[in-house]
């Protein structure tokens, strides 16, 4: 599958590429786009919407930047080193680079289910998506991160308030904040920073959009939040953005919840 990319002038004679797992819909594709904004380009990847994906690098470009787009399937960790050959390709190719800036391991899939009612095989699939990709993803792209660069795993709320059926997801979760705090400890030499964000409950279609779509549910969670929502893409890929932004680097190992307020 040939990526979809058409290169555009930069504004800057070294502009910050990040790389955002799960970019061409919800959190990633909003995370994608506020960096753009920020002046920075855009790997992304998808699994299997090419044209989400495509549109998404369109509106990159419209803002001026640089965007790739490439196939991975995040539970499939036995192409991870092929898919960091692709993105060691696409830098040369694309921005003559041997290293980008900034990796947001964010591409993800959703459970409600009790405890009592959770298959094995479903446990597994948000191990292997979650935590697994995010532990073995990020080490076959260390050496393709610059030193000085910056790392964020995405988390949950769930890992701090919790609500009945989100014990599965949510101790995945638990398990990259832990992470994150390793990473950090262990980049640190590099001065690479790593913390990790997590959002609270998002109107998107992740999890079914239950959400999003649930005017019930999403009522009982405005009426659970400070600032009196659910929250919304944006409110995450700003936030996103404004932690990679310049004038960051000195937080890491931090776990920033975007909730609005919620549970508090």
């Amino acid at each position: 599958m040939t990526p979809s990319t058409t290169p555009t002038t930069s504004t800057t004679s070294t502009p910050r590429i990040a790389l955002v797992t799960g970019g061409s819909r919800g959190l990633g594709r909003s995370i994608a786009l506020h960096l753009a904004a920020h002046g920075t380009d855009v790997i992304l990847t998808f699994r299997s919407n090419e044209a989400q994906a495509h549109d998404v690098v369109q509106r990159i470009q419209a803002l001026g930047r640089r965007a790739v787009a490439l196939p991975l399937d995040v539970a499939d960790s036995g192409g991870f080193a092929a898919f960091a050959g692709r993105v060691q390709q696409v830098l040369a190719t694309t921005w003559r680079r041997e290293r980008f800036d900034q990796l947001v391991n964010n591409a993800g899939t959703g459970l409600h289910a009790p405890i009592a009612e959770t298959r094995e095989a479903q446990f597994d699939e948000l191990y292997a998506v979650h935590l697994k990709a995010t532990f073995f993803l990020t080490q076959k792209l260390l050496p393709l991160i610059a030193d000085g660069g910056r790392i964020v795993n995405t988390s949950s709320g769930l890992t701090r308030f919790t609500f009945a059926g989100a014990a599965a997801y949510a101790a995945m979760k638990g398990g990259i904040e832990v992470l994150t705090r390793y990473m950090a400890k262990e980049l640190g030499p590099r001065g690479i920073a790593v913390n990790t964000v997590a959002p609270g409950a998002i109107e998107t279609d992740f999890g079914g959009g239950r959400v999003r779509d649930n005017a019930d549910l999403n009522a009982q969670i405005g009426g659970l939040t400070a600032l009196g929502r659910a929250g919304l893409p944006d409110d995450v890929g700003g936030a996103v953005a404004a932690l990679l932004s310049e004038g960051t680097g000195w937080i890491t190992g931090q776990r920033i919840e975007v909730s609005g307020g919620m549970v508090l």
